[in-house]
C-alpha cells in the first residue's frame, strides 16, 4: 500500500527533521559546490598583458655548420660584389650563426626586432633579426645566447645595417610570429655583456648593431639648460623618434641620441650633467646618420654637475644696427671653386683636406650668387676641422657693434658648424686651435632639420659688450666619418657699429 500524501499544512516540519535534511544535503552536495566555486573564481582571473612563455631551455645540439656573424656579412659582400644583388637568400646551406642578445623591448624602445652580436666581451659584429612578435624579452632578454638557423632566411641591409629576415623582392620583411621560433632557438647560456668602449669619433657601419659604452658625455646644453629642458622624446614635435644631441666632451664631437616615442620613458626628463652611458649603435631610419639607443634609462650616468660647455660670448639679440660697415663680404669677388682669400680672411684647415671654398649653384639648393661652402662628405679623411676668420675688428673704437649672416647646409648630418669669437688670438694660423674661442651662442647657425634650400639669418647679433681687438671664425667639424657627412654654405657677412 502506498503512503498517504500528507498535505504541507499537517507536514511535521520540526527541528529534528530539519537537522537530518540539512545533514543530507552538506555530506551529498558541499564537495561538488564547492568545486564549482573554485572553478567559477579561476576562470573569471583576469590575465596579465601577456602570457608567461614557457621559459625552460636545454643544451643545443646544433647538427649544421655554425658561422660567425662576420662571415654571414662576408657572404653578402660577396653576392653584392658578384652578382649586384642587394640581397642574399641561403638556401639547403645547413648553417646557423650564434650570437648575445643586446636589445631589450621591455621599455617600448625597441619593438618587433631582436638585436645580435657575435661575442659578449669584445664583439666584432652586430646583426638585427627582424620578427614580427612583440613583446620578445620574455623570451630572449639581454645576454641569452641564441643560434638562427639560415636556410630560408635572407640577409641585407635595411637602414643602412646588416638584418636578417624573409625576403620580398630585394627587401627584408620580418619572420611571422608563428614561424620564427623554427628559425630563433635559445640556448641556456645568459652571458653577461660587457659594453664595447668607443668614442664618437670611432663609430663606423661595422660597428652597428653592438652593445657600446661612452664616457665623458653630456647632452647639449640647449636642450637640458634653462626653461626649456627636454624630455626624451615627450615634446610636441617628436615624431616617431626623439633625436637629442649627445657631446663628447673630450673630442667635442656630437651624436644623435635617439628615443622612441612609444617608450615607456619618453616623457622623463634629459639629465642635465656629464658622465657615461651604454646603449646600442645604430643608424637612423634612412640609414645615414649614426643613432644610439638605450634600452632604458638605467645605463645613463649622467652624475657630474661640472658640464663642459664651451665660453660664451652673449650680448643678446640688437633690434637695429648701425650704417658704419666695420667688414662685410658677400664672396662675389672670389673665383668660383678656389679656397676663400683675401679681404683679411684666413683660411685654415686644422684637420683634413677640404677648406673653405667659393661655389655658385642653381636649382632647389641654389647659393647667394657666389658663396663659401665647406664639406667632408666623400672626402675619406677620418677627421675635418675647417676655419673660415675675419680679420681683426677693433670693438674698443665703436659702440653698438652687430654681427648679421646667412647660412644654409645640404644634409649637415653628423657635422656642425659654430660662430667663435676670441680676442687672444694673435693672427698666426698655427695658434688657432690654442687659444680661447668662445661660442657666439645669440647667432643662429642653420641645422640639419632645416630645408636644405633655405637661407636662414642669424639675426641682428648684438656684440656690444665685447672689448677690445677680437675675431669672428666660422669652424666646421666632421663627424669622423665622411660618409655620413654633409655640407654647410656662408655668406652675407656685415658686421656694422652705431658710430
Amino acid at each position: 500500500m502506498e503512503p498517504p500524501i500528507t498535505s504541507m499544512s499537517t507536514f511535521d516540519f520540526n527541528s529534528e527533521t530539519l537537522k537530518i535534511i540539512l545533514m543530507k544535503f552538506f555530506n551529498n552536495y558541499m564537495p561538488a559546490l564547492v568545486c564549482t566555486l573554485l572553478l567559477l573564481i579561476i576562470s573569471c582571473v583576469k590575465d596579465d598583458n601577456f602570457d608567461t612563455p614557457d621559459t625552460t631551455t636545454t643544451t643545443l645540439k646544433i647538427d649544421g655548420t655554425v658561422l660567425g656573424i662576420d662571415a654571414l656579412y662576408n657572404l653578402w659582400l660577396q653576392e653584392l660584389t658578384n652578382n649586384e644583388n642587394e640581397v642574399l637568400t641561403f638556401t639547403e646551406t645547413n648553417s646557423y650563426i650564434s650570437g648575445y642578445v643586446i636589445s631589450s623591448d621591455e621599455a617600448g624602445n625597441f619593438f618587433e626586432e631582436l638585436l645580435v652580436q657575435d661575442a659578449p666581451v669584445n664583439p666584432s659584429r652586430g646583426v638585427k633579426i627582424l620578427i614580427d612578435k612583440n613583446p620578445l624579452f620574455t623570451s630572449y632578454e639581454l645576454g641569452r645566447k641564441v643560434f638562427i638557423s639560415l636556410d630560408g632566411l635572407t640577409v641585407g641591409l635595411t637602414g643602412g645595417a646588416l638584418s636578417l629576415g624573409v625576403r620580398d623582392g630585394n627587401e627584408i620583411e620580418k619572420l611571422s610570429e608563428s614561424v620564427f621560433e623554427e628559425f630563433v632557438q635559445r640556448d641556456t647560456i645568459v652571458a653577461s655583456i660587457t659594453p664595447l668602449p668607443l668614442r664618437i669619433s670611432e663609430f663606423s657601419v661595422d660597428k652597428t648593431n653592438m652593445y657600446i659604452s661612452l664616457e665623458d658625455v653630456q647632452f647639449n646644453r640647449n636642450e637640458v639648460l634653462g626653461e626649456n629642458r627636454k624630455t626624451f622624446a615627450g615634446e610636441p614635435d617628436d615624431e616617431f623618434d626623439g633625436e637629442r644631441t649627445l657631446e663628447d666632451c673630450a673630442e667635442g664631437t656630437s651624436v644623435v641620441f635617439s628615443t622612441s616615442t612609444f617608450a615607456d620613458f619618453k616623457a622623463v626628463l634629459l639629465p642635465q650633467g656629464r658622465g657615461s652611458l651604454e646603449g646600442i649603435l645604430t643608424l637612423d631610419f634612412f640609414g645615414e646618420t649614426f643613432n644610439v639607443v638605450v634600452n632604458d634609462p638605467s645605463t645613463i650616468h649622467l652624475d657630474d654637475v661640472e658640464r663642459c660647455d664651451p665660453s660664451e660670448v652673449s650680448c643678446g639679440v640688437a633690434t637695429t644696427t648701425g650704417s658704419n660697415i666695420l667688414f662685410s663680404e658677400y664672396f662675389e669677388t672670389q673665383s668660383e671653386g678656389d679656397p676663400i682669400a683675401g679681404n683679411g680672411w684666413t683660411n685654415y684647415m686644422e684637420a683634413g683636406t677640404e677648406s673653405w671654398e667659393a661655389y655658385s649653384s642653381s636649382g632647389s639648393n641654389a647659393s647667394l650668387g657666389i658663396s663659401a661652402r665647406i664639406g667632408s662628405f666623400m672626402s675619406g679623411d677620418d677627421s675635418t676641422v675647417g676655419w673660415l676668420i675675419t680679420p681683426a675688428i677693433d670693438f674698443d673704437n665703436h659702440e653698438g657693434e652687430t654681427l648679421e649672416f646667412k647660412t644654409s647646409n645640404s644634409f649637415a648630418d653628423g657635422s656642425t658648424l659654430e660662430v667663435l669669437f676670441s680676442n687672444d688670438w694673435d693672427g698666426d694660423s698655427e695658434t688657432i686651435p690654442l687659444v680661447s674661442w668662445e661660442l657666439v651662442s645669440d647667432a643662429y647657425v642653420v641645422q640639419d632639420d632645416d630645408f636644405f634650400g633655405d637661407w636662414p639669418t642669424s639675426g641682428k647679433v648684438d656684440l656690444s659688450c665685447v672689448s677690445g681687438q677680437g675675431y669672428i671664425g666660422w669652424r666646421f667639424t666632421g663627424s669622423g666619418d665622411a660618409d655620413f657627412d654633409g655640407t654647410y654654405e656662408l655668406d652675407e657677412i656685415e658686421i656694422s657699429a652705431q658710430e
